[in-house]
């Protein structure tokens, strides 16, 4: 057997553990036709690649249509061109759509929130223009059990980004297919393609806590390398029977 290369083994592993995502969580079904929020950045873009090249190769069948939302009130700019002659390279159709939102119209929201959930609001808007039955986003493993543990530490709330959250108000399904995909592989294939980095300035950006637990999810994995499958483990894995019940 001929020996891989690094690109190789990259490939493997990401494409293993996005088919194993797929599968075990039921993400994709013949048919579907998915719209993927395409940020700009690392993560997205990566999304992209992996599900536009896996659409031609395997089953089930799906059609893809990627939509970059931009906001009108925070300095994030995207290069359109590129990202629009990117995805059309790989045969998936581009989408932009500019909106806005109001910090001082809810002030018990931070504005991190407000600005995702806009931008959110759009996304199943051309969705449902598009027709489109779900929406990809490029949430990997490591932003899930950082949420996890954002949501615990501040929330009081043992809970995390779901692989699918099935939305029937909406009648539309998110489907996060890099649940099971490493951080560091995502970063590994950015280097690899050169995405362009898009510029960054948001104003709001010091008022998340993520960066911070970035940095203790870090810790955890010194202190126990396995540390991010105890984690997603005990997401299934709640012992009631161990945890304060209070009387009715």
């Amino acid at each position: 057997m001929a020996n891989l290369s690094e690109e190789d083994k990259l490939m493997q592993r990401i494409n293993r553990r996005l088919a194993k995502g797929m599968t075990q969580y039921g993400l994709i079904d013949d048919g579907d036709k998915i719209l993927v929020g395409l940020s700009g950045g690392k993560d997205s873009m990566g999304l992209v690649e992996l599900l536009a090249r896996r659409a031609r190769i395997f089953k089930p069948r799906f059609s893809l249509v990627a939509v970059h939302v931009s906001m009108a009130n925070i300095a994030y700019r995207a290069d359109l061109d590129y990202l629009r002659g990117w995805c059309e390279s790989l045969g998936v159709p581009f989408v932009h759509r500019e909106t806005s939102f109001d910090p001082s119209t809810d002030n018990r929201k931070s504005p991190c929130f407000l600005c995702s959930w806009n931008r959110r609001k759009e996304l199943f808007t051309v969705a449902k223009e598009t027709g489109c039955n779900k929406i990809a986003l490029g949430h990997h493993m490591d932003d899930i059990l950082q949420t996890l543990l954002m949501n615990i530490t501040f929330q009081g709330a043992f809970s995390s980004m779901p692989p699918k959250l099935v939305m029937r108000k909406f009648d539309m399904t998110i489907i996060r297919p890099l649940c099971l995909v490493h951080e560091a592989d995502m970063e590994e294939l950015a280097a690899l393609r050169a995405y362009r980095k898009q510029v960054k300035a948001c104003p709001y950006e010091t008022d998340s806590h993520r960066s911070q637990m970035k940095e203790v999810f870090r810790r955890l994995e010194e202190m126990n390398p396995e540390a991010r499958y105890s984690l997603w483990g005990s997401m299934t894995n709640i012992q009631t029977e161990l945890l304060p019940s209070k009387k009715d």
